[in-house]
């Protein structure tokens, strides 16, 4: 098969500006959830109530967990006279009746368009309330949806985190690790890993029980666990920063730290399937002075032999991947060492960098190199798909109808996935991670074909 296949052009759009179903969703959403990561912390968003109402229920449906989001509930008159006033009044609010450590404030489209000056806001209000008793911190950040995708509002709320509270001073023996936006057991599985390395570290955000608790008798106005600010103002001095994401193309919280602090940054892909995980694992020696402890080496082993035993199924299989980018980087790797090939690459961002990425990764190995598209939506997405003869489907729960449409599976991973139950659970990291995604791709391969046998089979 040739290396370099006729390539798809991007479908055409009509003579406007319109978007039929978004793979991407809104920056100030992604910001509330790296906020929620912080131990003590409500998210605000700065804007009108429908924002926050409407992230709410987003959130909500993937993790099935209570979030609440405070919000300066702009109207019509804010628009023209601006949202200072309520966004103080709000602050103080929600300041009295949840006593959080943090208010991470984020703007919405209505705020940014109409010019409004946060940082002065926040100034004035400090200057108004000064000498008063039990005020939190405040971390401000710009996310306008209408210039990027939740993934950029993420990393951005972390950057500005890190820009804001982190402090200098005698180097530590700490290390700091962002991972950006993966599952709560992803954040628990890192915990492990960390701890079995014999690292002492800093995790930024943290969701691993934020977003993903225990049922308790009574509700609590913000759960328990995230980043202690105590840790984050100690970033400042750690030793080196681990980053996962290939594809981040702006200034970044490992930046800042490397910028300001002079911290060494380490930027590597996301740690899915064997190949990232081993350079995942292969920099905590270097930085832990230790060897992988035994019980990875013996996951990593488990991993092996179940390629080798489902290779059969899944081996030629052909995979269409969308989502949030280095998502998407890690799960090529994944895919293309599994022997199934990505054939379509599509995500709403437009960092410019996915396609070298996906490349890096599945370039010495796949004969046909994947269709790689940025700022796409499910309409063009369902465009190019039909031509591609797809055995199945990688992506959240928003390409099921293309997945119907098609009759092939669909394996859930990301975020959001509102269809199934457990969304904040789906392991993707690691050794494990891999591990579940493999039977996850192969039993979804050997249901396909019990399904579409005319007389159907049990025993394997």
């Amino acid at each position: 098969m040739s290396k370099n296949p006729p390539t798809f052009a991007k479908p055409k759009r009509p003579n406007s500006i319109a978007t039929t179903n978004a793979c991407k969703l809104c920056k100030p959403l992604g910001a509330c959830l790296a906020f929620k990561g912080i131990e003590g912390a409500v998210p605000y968003l700065h804007g009108s109530q429908g924002c926050a109402t409407y992230m709410r229920r987003y959130i909500i449906s993937h993790y099935n967990e209570p979030i609440d989001i405070a919000s300066s509930s702009l109207s019509e008159k804010h628009a023209v006279y601006g949202g200072g006033p309520n966004l103080k009044l709000g602050l103080t609010n929600v300041a009295a009746k949840y006593r959080p450590a943090l208010i991470g404030i984020a703007t919405t489209c209505l705020t940014e368009t109409i010019g409004d000056d946060v940082a002065m806001y926040l100034r004035q209000y400090a200057e108004d309330t000064k000498g008063s008793v039990g005020l939190p911190t405040f971390v401000n950040v710009s996310t306008p949806s209408y210039s990027g995708t939740h993934m950029e509002g993420f990393h951005a709320a972390v950057r500005e985190v890190v820009a804001q509270l982190s402090e200098g001073g005698p180097r530590g023996e700490t290390v700091n690790l962002l991972p950006g936006f993966v599952s709560s057991a992803d954040f628990r599985l890192l915990h492990e890993i960390l701890a079995d390395f014999g690292l002492g570290y800093t995790l930024l955000p943290d969701l691993s029980e934020t977003m993903d608790g225990p049922a308790l008798l009574e509700y609590e106005k913000i759960q328990q666990g995230g980043t202690p600010l105590a840790n984050i103002r100690a970033m400042g001095r750690a030793r080196a920063t681990v980053e996962f994401g290939p594809t981040l193309d702006s200034i970044t919280g490992g930046d800042v730290l490397k910028e300001k602090f002079g911290i060494p940054r380490h930027r590597i892909g996301m740690p899915i399937g064997i190949r990232e995980t081993d350079v995942f694992f292969r920099l905590l020696e270097d930085l832990s002075g230790r060897p992988t402890p035994e019980k990875y080496a013996k996951q990593r082993g488990r991993l092996v032999d179940a390629y080798v035993d489902g290779h059969k199924y899944v081996f030629g299989k052909r995979a269409i991947v969308y989502g949030e980018e280095d998502l998407i980087v890690g799960l090529c790797s994944f895919l293309t060492e599994i022997g199934v090939t990505p054939v379509l690459c599509a995500t709403g961002g437009t960092s410019g960098r996915l396609k070298e990425a996906v490349a890096a990764v599945t370039g010495d190995t796949l004969a046909e190199q994947p269709q790689v598209f940025e700022g796409m939506d499910f309409f063009e997405i369902n465009e190019i798909a039909e031509t591609l003869a797809p055995d199945l489907v990688v992506g959240h729960s928003k390409g099921y109808p293309l997945a119907r449409k098609l009759h092939i599976p669909l394996i859930r991973v990301g975020f959001p996935i509102h269809d199934r139950v457990g969304g904040q659970r789906i392991l993707h990291l690691g050794y494990a991670g891999a591990q579940q995604l493999f039977d996850t791709v192969t039993n979804a391969m050997i249901e396909k074909k019990q399904d579409d046998s005319p007389v159907g089979y049990f025993y394997m």
